[in-house]
């Protein structure tokens, strides 16, 4: 997956998770849902694109 189509991805999970928690509240449960979805994608931006840092 190109970096900018997983950007795309996420910017619209965020747009949607914004639109669903105004409507039916942050603890519903399709918010937790599309919340869940959005971490997935965050974490696999970050598996791919973000160097990890280590520490000694």
């Amino acid at each position: 997956m190109l970096k900018q189509e997983l950007l795309s991805l996420i910017e619209q999970k965020r747009a949607e998770l914004i639109h669903v928690v105004a409507v039916n509240g942050l603890s519903s449960s399709i918010a937790v849902r599309h919340s869940q979805e959005l971490d997935e994608l965050l974490n696999k931006y970050n598996k791919i694109f973000i160097k990890k840092i280590t520490t000694h």
